[in-house]
């Protein structure tokens, strides 16, 4: 049998020899920690502190403001010195709670929230999760209690958890199941033992075989969880990529994994898992990659959240250059081009990444050539030639009517093709756009 994959998809230089070999190491802030309340997909958070209070950590110090919401817990001990708009990564200003870090890092009785797990409930596993404040840490943000809430929970059979790490560069999800695979297998059997008909999958590339290796053997003699070996190739990791390379079902844009019978987590989110329902902590830190080829060294750090991302920078000895060609949160693929590094880390924050050149910037794109390239890679089985032309002439009839909507913006058309036009961005933009219409 063949390694597990999907049609179309790329190959580019995976970079992450320069971080996987790194362990992770604890980072403790400094400065000041900044919260935004809109760090996840949903109603932002509602403070429940004011200026002049004293927090410690693990307080929640924000509370969801709906069922798609999310609460926050401070990472730091500290006063609260301003609930205020502050910079995030997209380039916008976010209302966020601003703490005054006393670098003492005093804790709440974290002893409290733990319940033995033979005891709980379904209903309080799912609190405990809702409570802890955990989201999608990939990236996305969707909360966590609400995946795990489907309309209908005898349907969900699959539960897959994203080893793949397939953006390049990244490695801090490699490095989990490195160090904690134990936390990985328990958070994933928390999480099956949530519904009546439910195996686990863990689903690695096969360019990580020693954490494959770990976490096989870790699960030999568990009757419903298995590893599966994917074909390294990106967009791997993604949703609908992943769940048809591992069960063969397909699922469109108007659909949800749940749809097919499936839920997908992020490693750290399963490792945030079991950190809320065995040592009764919130999430209020997570795993960072920094690294490229414009920092003096490179790291995979445990950080509080409301980090400022250059303290990150600082710690590995800051750039190698004077002036940095291009700095992303997230990988090279769907990453977020930073304009300041005085942007707090949140909870989809996976890596600081750092290049000395930009060469996206430095290329001029020019006509298409019609040569088949992008429809070739396009794992949404698009083509986005077409598409991004359309997009361009402002035809959102046309763009709908050939499948526009499908597009998972993963890159890989963009990164294939040799006039070099932005392919992604444009059709992006004309996605939400129509979204943005539909919501109006």
């Amino acid at each position: 049998m063949g390694l597990l994959t999907f049609s179309g998809g790329i190959h580019p230089y995976d970079g992450k020899d320069l971080s996987k070999d790194k362990a992770i190491q604890e980072y403790l802030p400094k400065q000041e920690a900044v919260y935004p309340l809109s760090q996840h997909i949903g109603a932002p958070a509602t403070p429940l502190v004011k200026k002049g209070d004293k927090v410690l950590v693990g307080q929640k110090i924000a509370e969801a403001s709906g069922f798609v919401s999310a609460n926050i817990h401070s990472g730091v001990s500290g006063t609260v010195k301003a609930i205020e708009p502050r910079f995030t990564v997209s380039g916008s200003k976010v209302e966020s709670i601003v703490i005054d870090n006393d670098g003492l890092f005093e804790e709440i009785d974290f002893s409290v929230n733990i319940k033995p797990l033979d005891e709980m409930y379904r209903e309080d596993v799912k609190e405990a999760i809702k409570e802890a404040g955990i989201v999608g840490m990939g990236g996305a943000g969707f909360p966590t209690h609400v995946k795990l809430s489907p309309k209908n929970e005898d349907a969900i059979d699959t539960i897959i958890v994203n080893g793949a790490e397939c953006e390049p560069y990244l490695t801090s999800d490699y490095r989990r199941m490195m160090e904690v695979p134990e936390k990985i297998v328990t958070g994933l059997q928390i999480v099956i033992n949530l519904f009546d008909n439910a195996r686990g999958i863990i689903a690695i590339e096969d360019n990580k075989p020693d954490a494959i290796k770990k976490l096989q053997e870790l699960t030999k003699d568990i009757d419903n969880i298995t590893v599966n070996a994917v074909k390294t190739k990106y967009p791997q990791g993604a949703e609908r990529q992943l769940i048809f390379a591992n069960t063969g079902r397909y699922i469109n844009s108007s659909m949800l994994p749940a749809d097919v019978g499936c839920i997908v987590h992020n490693i750290d989110t399963i490792v945030a898992i079991y950190n809320a329902i065995i040592e009764g902590r919130p999430l209020y830190e997570r795993v960072v990659t920094v690294t490229g080829d414009a920092v003096c060294d490179t790291a995979n750090f445990r950080v509080r959240l409301g980090t400022n991302a250059q303290e990150l920078i600082d710690a590995v000895g800051g750039f190698n250059i004077e002036d940095p060609g291009k700095i992303i949160s997230g990988g090279p693929m769907m990453g977020k081009a930073m304009f300041s590094l005085d942007v707090p880390i949140v909870k989809g924050s996976s890596a600081l990444l750092c290049f000395r050149e930009d060469i996206v910037a430095a290329t001029e794109p020019s006509n298409c050539i019609r040569c088949g390239r992008c429809v070739d890679v396009c794992p949404g089985r698009v083509m986005p030639n077409h598409l991004a032309t359309l997009a361009e002439h402002g035809d959102t009839e046309g763009f709908l009517k050939y499948d526009g909507m499908e597009c998972c913006e993963c890159g890989c058309c963009s990164f294939v093709c040799p006039a070099k036009r932005h392919l992604t961005q444009i059709i992006a933009g004309t996605r939400k756009q129509i979204l943005a219409n539909k919501k109006k």
